[in-house]
């Protein structure tokens, strides 16, 4: 799918867009020379047979608006890069079989509340890069087995959970690159199977603890590249299945014990590029599945190494780019470098900022015992 690779943080998303991307491209009986009835002039259609069913490509063709007639077994609509500016009631009832829809890069503005109204089998909407400001309540609720919104790349200020209804299959929902400021409590309530939810790249100052209420099954949650400064208390709470966080690129200046609440089968937390200064020895106390943690290019002079020894699984850190004072505080994490097992990357980047003799100096390179104390 074309949105598959956009952003391209992570395995674990990138996962569910390859799983399907082959449900999709399952071999096709395909009938030479068919005539497909119901194929507008302008795109073009293909059938396959066993069962019998039709994919139709108007694929930049110039339309305004969705064909009003199309083939009414068809299963895949491909209308990216074209000028469609809204989608209107009822739009899709003539095509009851739909599975898959790619609107991609068009002109939406509006969706009518009954866009979709009958779309019962549709499992991918691809929404991506239009300019969508709000989407209506309750609009999606006929999408029952929906599996994939991509809602990335267009100007939503706001999310309800009225927005969500009836979406109880959902299991990704893109939305970066919107305008999204807060997250309100239970924005993604009813989406009781979701798995991937991606909002990086927007422009989040506030979450609340009760924002992520209801998503039982999450696994992977992308909050790169926002604003967010802090992290109150049991935000994650609900979240005991998620095995990725991504904070990076944030203005985050701590976190607390409480901030991670909850994340017992957490496995991979990015916090690169945010403004952290100190970090509190039990910070890691509720996610002690942790292997991979990034925590480089902030304001860490020090860090007590006690916190890690709580993470048994912890196999890459990454502490690099941060403005090192290599003194006596330092060094219960110059020995407890000498001894984890754990891989720190890239070791040679590790390196001292101050005190100005030892400037540029590694910290893999230093004597515990010898480092002075600063006045």
């Amino acid at each position: 799918m074309a949105h598959c690779d956009t952003l391209g943080v992570k395995a674990k998303k990138d996962m569910q867009c390859v799983m399907w991307w082959l449900v999709l491209a399952v071999p096709w009986v395909v009938e030479a020379q068919v005539q497909v009835e119901g194929c507008p002039d302008v795109c073009q259609c293909s059938r396959r047979t066993s069962p019998e069913r039709s994919e139709v490509s108007c694929h930049k063709k110039g339309l305004r608006a969705l064909p009003s007639k199309l083939p009414a077994d068809a299963w895949i609509l491909k209308l990216g890069e074209n000028g469609i500016t809204d989608l209107k009631a009822n739009a899709l009832k003539p095509i009851p079989k739909i599975e898959s829809i790619n609107l991609e890069r068009n002109a939406i503005r509006s969706i009518h509340p009954k866009a979709f109204s009958g779309a019962r089998r549709l499992m991918l909407l691809n929404l991506y890069g239009n300019h969508i400001t709000q989407l209506p309540p309750k609009g999606f609720q006929d999408l029952l087995n929906l599996r994939f919104l991509m809602l990335g790349h267009n100007q939503i200020s706001s999310v309800k959970p009225d927005m969500f209804v009836g979406m109880k299959n959902l299991s990704d929902l893109d939305l970066p690159l919107n305008a999204l400021t807060m997250l309100p409590s239970n924005a993604f309530k009813p989406l009781i199977a979701l798995k991937v939810l991606d909002l990086a790249l927007n422009r989040l100052q506030k979450i609340t603890p009760k924002t992520f209420a209801g998503l039982q099954e999450l696994k992977f949650l992308n909050l790169d590249n926002n604003s967010l400064k802090t992290i109150p208390p049991g935000a994650f709470r609900p979240l005991s299945t998620l095995e990725m966080l991504v904070l990076d690129n944030n203005l985050l200046t701590t976190l607390t014990a409480a901030s991670l609440d909850g994340l017992t089968n957490l496995e991979e937390l990015y916090l690169r590029n945010n403004q952290i200064e100190r970090l509190p020895v039990d910070l890691f106390q509720s996610t002690p599945k942790l292997s991979q943690l990034a925590l480089s290019g902030n304001r860490l002079k020090t860090v007590d190494p006690n916190m890690f020894t709580r993470l048994p699984d912890l196999k890459r850190l990454y502490l690099h780019d941060n403005p090192w004072q290599c003194d006596c505080n330092i060094s219960p994490l110059v020995q407890w470098m000498g001894q984890t097992k754990a891989s720190l990357v890239p070791m040679g980047a590790l390196r001292c900022v101050s005190p100005g003799e030892l400037r540029d100096k590694a910290l893999n390179s230093l004597q515990a015992d010898n480092l002075r104390c600063l006045a």
